[in-house]
């Protein structure tokens, strides 16, 4: 989620480690946003995922959202938007058939507008997914609402077959520094570097439940998956593997080591995580497609069968699927099982995907798209599909810059200020 230098983990989150038994402390991490703006939403938006009303249902350019308070994260799931502010309040809309929008929406259209979600808690990261969102609050809690789905329908949230429509915390012991979702997953990265994940497993994407157990969790049941459970990964010499940040894909996971190495876990069936084969992995691996001894991988966001990345020198690469011109290298090109330099951007601070488009945010505030035009997410008015990069246009951004992107299946939402604020 969003020069720039190698990822760090901060010496403060050892500080609060320390300390978690005393008085309550502040929980961050670099992926974590301060800057607020306002919320830009595009594309189809029939169960209110745009935040416009029940009167607009699509959007062909983006949007302004009337909204309470200025934004500092906004993400897309599936078929729902999730907003932070800056007060550590949140703000849900769009479809809630499974509890996602954490909050009551009983009265009609009520799920069309931003309502705020009741939680106790000031909260500095949110996550979505198809039918769940994530919340991180201050002191290293997480939330969720919502539910996991498997490819038979509803497993449940934390317990099997029930969802929550309203936030529920998960039980850790240890504070979590980010969170991030796939589709139908969640991974949790603690304040130590260790990684925990629930949610449904089928491709392997928690990375920690055997191929024969991945169907509704095998004889133990679904606890064996919606029970949040460590990652265990050691390094050589018999150490712990620590790792300093983490990214989901719809149907994958990527994870960076301290040692800034880059695992992967999941769907790779159009090698999507780098694989060299397309079989879905099932443990981390070491994604030797991602070692190359002059750049440092900082950003990753994946899409249903491709990935977008980003190095430490703001250039953007893009591997997997290739259709629709969800990889940006132009028309004619097919399927790529190693990062490849997607050509004609300008320096990039952040990188985004939704099911088949793709996205990039420059470091001077401008966003470019390409992929699937058909539910008009690239924000250039038409259904058009884009085979390379393409800045886009339209009256909201033209005196605002960009700080964030996030897209669903079928919606994208933008984090924009005016220029010149500060």
């Amino acid at each position: 989620m969003r020069g720039k230098r190698p990822v760090k983990r901060s010496p403060s989150l050892e500080d609060t480690h320390a300390s978690a038994e005393g008085k309550k402390v502040k929980i961050s991490h670099p992926s974590h946003r301060s800057i607020d703006g306002l919320v830009l939403t595009l594309g189809q938006g029939d169960v209110g995922q745009l935040g416009l009303g029940e009167d607009i249902m699509e959007r062909k350019r983006p949007a302004l959202v009337a909204l309470p308070e200025m934004i500092v994260q906004a993400e897309a799931g599936g078929m729902h938007t999730v907003c932070l502010s800056k007060t550590g309040n949140i703000y849900t809309f769009g479809c809630n058939d499974e509890g996602a929008l954490g909050r009551e929406t009983s009265e009609e259209g009520s799920e069309m507008t931003p309502g705020k979600v009741e939680l106790q808690e000031v909260a500095v990261q949110v996550s979505a997914g198809d039918s769940h969102t994530a919340m991180l609050t201050e002191d290293g809690k997480v939330f969720v609402c919502g539910s996991f789905r498997d490819n038979n329908g509803v497993i449940g949230l934390l317990e099997p077959m029930r969802k929550s429509t309203v936030p529920v915390q998960i039980p850790l012991d240890v504070p979590v520094v980010k969170i991030a979702s796939g589709n139908d997953h969640l991974v949790m990265l603690t304040i130590d570097g260790d990684l925990y994940t629930s949610g449904c497993g089928e491709q392997g994407q928690l990375g920690r439940v055997p191929e024969c157990f991945t169907n509704r969790g095998g004889r133990k049941g679904l606890e064996r998956l919606l029970v949040p459970q460590l990652i265990h990964l050691k390094a050589k010499g018999s150490k712990r593997m620590v790792f300093q940040d983490v990214f989901c894909g719809a149907y994958f996971t990527f994870a960076i080591s301290k040692e800034s190495h880059v695992y992967g876990f999941g769907l790779s069936n159009y090698h999507q995580l780098g694989t060299q084969g397309t079989a879905s992995c099932f443990a981390p691996e070491n994604l030797t497609s991602f070692k190359n001894s002059t750049k440092s991988w900082i950003g990753f966001s994946g899409g249903q069968h491709h990935t977008i990345c980003l190095d430490s020198e703001g250039k953007a690469y893009s591997l997997g699927r290739a259709e629709y011109g969800r990889l940006g290298l132009g028309e004619g090109v097919e399927e790529k099982s190693k990062p490849t330099l997607i050509s004609g951007l300008p320096s990039i601070a952040s990188v985004a995907c939704g099911a088949s488009v793709s996205y990039a945010v420059s470091k001077d505030g401008r966003i470019y798209a390409w992929g699937m035009g058909t539910n008009y997410q690239l924000g250039n008015g038409e259904e058009e599909d884009l085979w390379s990069p393409r800045e886009m246009s339209g009256k909201q951004l033209e005196k605002r810059v960009v700080l964030s992107v996030s897209s669903g299946g079928q919606h994208t939402v933008l984090l924009v200020k005016d220029k010149g604020q500060s």
